[in-house]
């Protein structure tokens, strides 16, 4: 079936549906409807005419077949022990073209009719060998022929939705691959049934993939077809031939069990090599260090002054990080970027002392002070603090500099421990410090 255009929901495959296959990108791609649409096409209950472009596809491939047509037995026929909608067991007994006889045992036999044969793939009909056991479903327990109609498709069907129902209750991630997609999400084939992925239920890196990717949306969610897939069935509706399913959540736990194991495994001091930005935040980013997510609080992402984490990362970026905390009560992991790279304060102890001048630009200001990074050190600001931008009274720093602007500053203060470096501009030219400055002239400094 054109997984593009359903126009109506049914309940058997049709038979080139016997060997899934990926729906391709002509067969499935539509326009990609928001998430509002999605959500209102789970929730809603479609009529059973409506056009399913934008809601999720029913499970089940084709029609009833003809052959469930309610038939009044014959008059003497004698009573059935099945039913209609019955799975039973029985054996071949003979295979034609035209039929093919399963016998039940105790006298009773049924038949799988010729128009469901035709419908049947080679492969299909040549696993329908005499002796061979096989489960039906029994369509009509006793027709006007006065014979028991079967069918294999049906009872596959019947069982792939009992074997939905059984993931259903026990919550178990069902694997399979992507079949196709439509505007509202993705299709996974569940043995002949078709589940539905709506776009609220696709797990995060997905929705980063579909949302940052290359080309259009169309074009990344072609890209996903035939990928391999870990979902949890959320909703089993056989009336609605409804079969919804998530990635999101199958996500979710695969990802907490790893957090959990990798919790256990850590030690501090750990150094990942690869790990991957998978999310910024006001107060830093979240790390993937192997299927669980570690912070890198905004203090321990660079030794630059850092005001948001995008200043300094990517989503998607591989990063090096060390483990610096390791909670497996609160379950939660520390990392940090920038103890991988060369401490400047190093340098700032060994090549700087106070009174010395220095060249740095004024990177941003604040009521109390403005900061300004070093010229010879860029990885290092230091805080002019107001009380050393003059010798007026200045109510703020914006009164005597500005932002970008390079100035002659004194070091006043060094405190390696604490990392702050304080600067001063009205002590440039103090007469305290004249002395030493024409010996550092003079000697070439």
């Amino acid at each position: 079936m054109d997984e593009k255009n359903m126009e109506q929901p049914s309940m058997a495959s049709t038979p080139q549906d016997d060997e899934v296959k990926a729906t391709s990108v002509e067969e499935t791609s539509a326009p990609i409807m928001d998430v509002a649409e999605v959500v209102a096409s789970i929730e809603e209950t479609p009529a059973p005419t409506m056009d399913l472009g934008d809601e999720a596809p029913s499970a089940g491939d084709e029609p009833h077949h003809e052959e469930e047509v309610q038939h009044p037995p014959a008059p003497d026929a004698p009573p059935s022990r099945f039913k209609r909608g019955d799975l039973a067991e029985g054996v071949i007994t003979s295979s034609t073209p035209t039929a093919v006889t399963v016998d039940f045992g105790e006298g009773a036999i049924g038949v799988i009719p010729g128009r469901e044969l035709e419908r049947m793939t080679r492969q299909s009909l040549e696993e329908l060998t005499e002796g061979k056991k096989i489960t039906v479903y029994v369509v009509n327990p006793h027709s006007h022929e006065g014979t028991i109609i079967l069918s294999v498709n049906r009872a596959i069907e019947e069982l792939d939705w009992q074997r939905a129902e059984t993931f259903h209750k026990s919550q178990d991630p069902y694997e399979a691959n992507v079949a196709g997609y439509n505007k509202g999400g993705l299709i996974v084939r569940f043995g002949r049934l078709r589940g539905f992925i709506p776009q609220s239920q696709i797990s995060d890196d997905r929705k980063r993939l579909l949302e940052n990717g290359e080309g259009t949306v169309e074009d990344r969610y072609a890209k996903m077809v035939n990928e391999p897939i870990v979902v949890k069935v959320m909703e089993v509706d056989r009336s609605r031939n409804r079969l919804i399913l998530s990635e999101r959540t199958a996500a979710r736990e695969r990802r907490e069990r790893r957090k959990e194991s990798l919790i256990e495994e850590l030690t501090v001091g750990q150094i990942i090599a690869n790990g991957r930005v998978v999310s910024l935040e006001d107060f830093g980013a979240f790390v993937d260090v192997g299927g669980a997510e570690g912070l890198v609080h905004l203090t321990e992402i660079s030794w630059k002054h850092v005001t948001h984490p995008k200043e300094a990362l990517k989503i998607g970026q591989t990063v090096k990080v060390e483990v610096i905390s390791v909670d497996r009560e609160r379950r939660r992991i520390g990392l940090s970027i920038k103890r991988q790279e060369a401490d400047p304060w190093d340098d700032v102890a060994t090549t700087y002392q106070v009174g010395d001048l220095v060249k740095a630009t004024v990177t941003k200001m604040t009521k109390f002070g403005a900061f300004a990074r070093l010229v010879d050190a860029e990885d290092i600001e230091g805080l002019i603090h107001i009380s050393e931008l003059s010798d007026k009274r200045v109510m703020h720093p914006k009164e005597v500099v500005k932002e970008g602007e390079q100035l002659d500053l004194r070091v006043v203060k060094i405190d390696v421990k604490n990392r702050r470096l304080g600067l001063s501009l009205k002590r440039v030219n103090s007469p305290e410090w004249l002395d030493r400055d024409l010996q550092r002239y003079m000697s070439g400094q």
